[in-house]
């Protein structure tokens, strides 16, 4: 039989969206906000992986300008985010959506269990490290039923998630990964994390990774074209599907700080802070009209961080630069209104069809 026949409307949608015009309007605006405005979610992703995360995410929130955050849910340092989620409601919480388990000797499994999702689940019973084996294992239904059990745990831990999100973005490896994730939101009414407008910050972001691989291998050359990203465009022409599905939908995803790292220079504390809060401060001023999420992951990350993984001067540099009063004055120059995944559902549902 022809598979295309047995694509869902979505999916195939998805496929063939493409050849349809994006529209020029933001989806700030189609949220209430005026023309011209720059809207910011400044998020915390990996909540719950432990307790140095915990610490940092929730320092950076209640002392400096992060604003959300998302939990990690198969990880064993969960219960004490989820803890404090509920001890402070006004928390902006979601989900970080997690199909892979990346570090070497931390690590963690499926919440639906091997027996249920056998082709999420590596040799050591713990989630594949890299998205490529997840995506060269696991079928969409596995994918669909983890992200499932993921939910169904915050809800039986008595925290209903603001949104959610996706963990080394591979809930965006496939477009019938992505058909599932966009299904899950609109079935649950948890709004998704889906850059699906201009998407400025996404395509800069690729092309200079392009450019920056094309380097290394020896093939780049001055002037060289370089063709717009094909996930980067699905998102502009897929928006207007998220959308109507009665969920809120970003015009872009600023995801570049995880790879600012210092040079030549020690990974002390104060040159951490300076090099983030002159990157951020950067990326406040660039951000253009529409609603942009801010990926970071804040972490005060101490002596046993090491033992997980060597991304903690990162992490730290994070955190540092979010309680640094210098990045809250730029956001009150740059005139730039903050959000939450909280006003975002809100918004999206006042607006209704």
């Amino acid at each position: 039989m022809n598979r295309r026949a047995l694509l869902s409307p979505l999916l195939l949608s998805i496929l063939t969206l493409s050849t349809l015009p994006a529209s020029a309007e933001t989806y700030a605006e189609k949220l209430g906000w005026k023309a011209g405005d720059r809207v910011v979610i400044i998020h915390v992703d990996d909540a719950g992986m432990s307790h140095d995360s915990n610490v940092g995410t929730l320092r950076a929130i209640r002392e400096g300008v992060a604003n959300s955050l998302s939990v990690m849910m198969p990880c064993p340092w969960v219960p004490e985010i989820v803890r404090a989620i509920k001890e402070d409601p006004e928390l902006d919480a979601g989900l970080h959506l997690t199909l892979t388990s990346e570090w070497d000797v931390y690590r963690w499994g499926p919440v639906a269990g091997k027996p249920t999702v056998p082709g999420l689940v590596d040799s050591d019973g713990a989630l594949w490290d890299n998205v490529p084996l997840v995506v060269a294992n696991a079928t969409a239904d596995e994918v669909e039923t983890e992200i499932r059990a993921q939910i169904d745990r915050a809800r039986t831990m008595g925290f209903e998630p603001t949104h959610l999100d996706s963990h080394m973005g591979t809930l965006f490896a496939t477009p019938e990964f992505i058909e599932r994730y966009i299904k899950v939101g609109a079935d649950t009414g948890i709004p998704i994390m889906f850059p699906g407008g201009h998407n400025s910050l996404l395509e800069r972001e690729y092309r200079n990774d392009t450019i920056r691989a094309l380097k290394r291998s020896g093939k780049w050359e001055e002037g060289m074209e370089i063709p717009p990203n094909a996930r980067v465009e699905m998102g502009r022409q897929t928006g207007p599907l998220v959308w109507d599905a009665g969920l809120p939908v970003l015009d872009d995803l600023h995801n570049q700080s995880y790879g600012w790292r210092l040079e030549d220079v020690e990974n002390t504390d104060e040159n951490l802070r300076a090099m983030k809060v002159e990157r951020y401060s950067e990326a406040f001023r660039e951000l253009e009209p529409g609603v942009t999420m801010m990926i970071l992951h804040a972490t005060d990350a101490g002596a046993t961080f090491p033992f997980i993984s060597g991304s903690g001067p990162t992490r730290r540099g994070d955190f540092l630069a979010m309680i640094d009063p210098e990045l809250r004055r730029v956001i009150d120059e740059e005139g730039l209104i903050l959000t939450t995944w909280r006003e975002l559902g809100e918004r999206r549902r006042a607006v209704g069809d």
